[in-house]
């Protein structure tokens, strides 16, 4: 793990297209901004696992499964 210490108005770049500044820091938190292309998508770590999340128990599912949620019946 890289830690870098940054002032509010400083930057950090990760590879050629993104970069994160300090907005803010108020006590323990800190506001980030964030700069990336569309097609990055950026998400809160646990908004992140709970998709990792979904993404596994909708792979447990077998077709049967599609098939009773279609139809209504559990």
């Amino acid at each position: 793990m890289l830690i870098l210490t940054r002032k509010i108005g400083e930057c950090i770049t990760i590879g050629d297209d993104i970069k994160v500044h300090v907005v803010d820091i108020r006590g323990k938190q800190v506001r980030l901004g964030i700069e990336a292309p569309a097609h990055a998508p950026i998400y809160r770590q646990e908004v992140y696992e709970r998709i990792l999340e979904e993404n596994r128990s909708a792979a447990r599912l077998n077709p049967a499964d599609f098939d009773q949620m279609i139809n209504g019946r559990e």
